[in-house]
Order: structure tokens, then sequence, then C-alpha cells
């Protein structure tokens, strides 16, 4: 056992995506992606950098004197060290070129580590190679959880839960958004998380990601929106609430309008569904309560690794033709309702699809 997990899960997962590569002539992949990194590893790790071969085992590359307690936390045996960032890519480039590797994937990812810089680099020191995109193939296998990161999807959720309702209990007028994210913060970490994500708006002024402002306060007549993502053994949850201060009749409208657009939402999402086609659904709320002039379109996206991952129908459209399968974890409802002089209004749970092909409530 590798901590709380085998280490043939990991083998599993490295086997499946040496398929991939070898299916599409790809003679290696350079990860570089922080999520995709763990989920090949089992540990998160600064500058993650994992070189996986069509065959044969992988190579981690940590820094001098890191091997250690890297080997505590990982199942990689092969160690390649350096000791200053830049002598990565050069040493990734001398073993690819030792190997005679001609085509290389990567990652065109937008997470943590992920540099432009890095893929530009990656092309200068090797201009014989020819770099692809891999993004699809690791997220082909990351989309569908196995049983051990649907369980920590599950504890995830209950923590946010817990958190949640106990942040919902200390808003009061004066309170600022930077208050409310410090005791999310306290209280997540001592439930277990270790790289937490909290958003909190407090109206008028919406704003769909909002990083917490230490002078924006709580008054009467606005709406507070907690967005919560919990992790647990790097697997995360995703939670959002929104209560209104005071009375305000477009915003308890809203509130109504986000209601009725959760419930409808939670009935039809299932097995086989598309997202567009509860998207569609979801419009006809929107216009009952003349709520689509405010409401951001999507409503749907996968949670594991990371807070927010594929597929994402408020971001990438094509995503929301994307079949919908068993053992895939989504959140909704993601797109929020904003309203210019009350905020933001949203609703959101995360939904464990079942082999039976339908939902389970992650977060309660």
């Amino acid at each position: 056992m590798l901590g709380n997990f085998s280490k043939d899960i990991f083998t599993r997962r490295v086997g499946k995506f040496q398929e991939l590569l070898r299916q599409r002539n790809i003679d290696a992949a350079m990860i570089r992606t922080l999520s995709t990194f763990i989920y090949f590893t089992g540990t998160k790790w600064l500058r993650p950098s994992l070189l996986v071969p069509a065959d044969g085992d992988p190579i981690a590359f940590v820094a001098k004197g890191e091997e250690d307690g890297f080997r505590e936390r990982s199942w990689i045996n092969n160690i390649i060290t350096y000791r200053e960032g830049g002598e990565i890519m050069a040493k990734v480039s001398g073993l690819i070129r030792k190997e005679g590797f001609k085509t290389v994937g990567i990652e065109y990812g937008i997470e943590r580590d992920a540099y432009i810089v890095f893929y530009e680099m990656f092309k200068r020191l090797n201009p014989g190679i020819k770099v692809v995109d891999v993004s699809d193939l690791t997220y082909s296998l990351r989309m569908i959880k196995d049983e051990y990161e649907l369980s920590c999807i599950i504890k995830a959720g209950s923590i946010a839960s817990r958190v949640m309702k106990r942040l919902m209990e200390k808003i009061e007028v004066g309170t600022s958004e930077a208050d409310i994210a410090a005791e999310a913060y306290y209280h997540l970490y001592k439930n277990g998380c270790e790289e937490p994500h909290v958003y909190v708006n407090i109206g008028p002024h919406p704003r769909i990601h909002s990083e917490p402002f230490k002078d924006v306060r709580v008054k009467k007549g606005v709406s507070v929106t907690i967005v919560i993502g919990a992790d647990y053994n790097h697997y995360y949850a995703n939670m959002a609430r929104t209560i209104l201060v005071g009375e305000n009749d477009i915003a308890n409208k809203a509130l109504k309008c986000m209601d009725e657009a959760y419930e409808l939402a939670d009935k039809l999402t299932r097995s086989g569904v598309k997202p567009i086609e509860v998207m569609k659904e979801i419009d006809k709320v929107y216009e009952k309560y003349d709520m689509a002039k405010f409401a951001v379109k999507g409503y749907l996206h996968g949670v594991g690794l990371q807070i927010e991952e594929v597929p994402i129908t408020t971001i990438i459209p094509k995503h929301r033709s994307i079949e919908l399968k068993p053992g895939m974890a989504v959140a909704f409802i993601h797109a929020p309702i904003l309203i210019e002089g009350i905020g933001q209004v949203k609703k959101e749970d995360t939904f464990i699809i079942t082999r039976e092909g339908d939902i389970k409530l992650a977060t309660k």
C-alpha cells in the first residue's frame, strides 16, 4: 500500500495512458500540469515533472535533496535530480535524445506550472522533436473516476457542506468578504483540506469568480454568495450558496428562479444526457422569471483533481455536447445569475453519476 491507496491504482493508470500514447504513435509524454502529475504519481510536488514513455517506467524529476521525501509519497522509483529550475529541461531533453524519441506529448493546460515558457523552452531545446497536445488523452482517463477517487470526492463534499453551514450562520451586516474567506479557510484546513479554494461575492456589484476583498462588507438589501472548493487527498468537491440580507423583491425572485433551475437540473442530469440538453430546459426557467438577461451561459463542470475540469460548459462550448457517463463527478448549477445592485445568485452542489446512471449528491 502507498499511503491510503495501492500502487496498482497508479500502474493501471499509467498503463492505460501508455496504450493511448502508442495508439497515437507518441513516443513519450512530458507531464507538467500538477493535477495530472498527481493522477499518475499519487502526490503533489512543486515544479511537477514526469516523463511517461510509451513503453517502460515513468521518470520523475525532483530537486536534489528531495528524493527520499518524494519516494515516501509516491510509487515512482525512477528519479532524476536537478539543482535549479533551468536544469530540468536540459536533463529532460538529454534523456529524450538518448532514448531516440521523435514525437513527445505535452498537455496544453491552463493550470499552475503549465506555463507557456516551459513549452517554448522545450521546443527550443528539442528542435527535431514533434510536440503534440495530449490533454484529450489525460482527460479521457480522468473524467471517469474509480471507487477510490469517488470516495475522496464524497469526503471532500462532506467537509464542504459542514463548513458552508457554519459560514451561513455567521453572515451579518458589517462582515467583509475577507472575514468570510478567513473563517472558511480556517475550518477547511482544520477538517483535512490541503489546498482549498474560497470565493465570496457580497453585492451590490456582482462578480463571477470572486476573490474576496477586505473592503466589501455585508449590508442590507444585497446578496452574499459563498463558493467552496474543499479537497480531500487532492480530490475536490464544489459547493455554492447565496443568501439575501434584508429584503429585496428582485433578489427574492432571482433566488426562487435559481432554486427552480437547480431542481430541474437535479431531475434531468443523468448518464446518457448531454449538458446542452439540460441547458435548454433551464433557459426556459430563466425566461419564465425574466432572468435570462442576467444568467451566465452554461450549467455544469467536471470535478476531480481540479475544482473545475472537463467538461467545462461555461468556458468551452463544445463540452456542452459531451455525453455524461457513470463514474463522472460534476457540479451544478455552476453559472450564476448576476444582477447589478444586488450581487450574485448561485446554488451549486457536486454530484456523482452512479454505475446505475442516476446521480448521487456528494455535498451533503
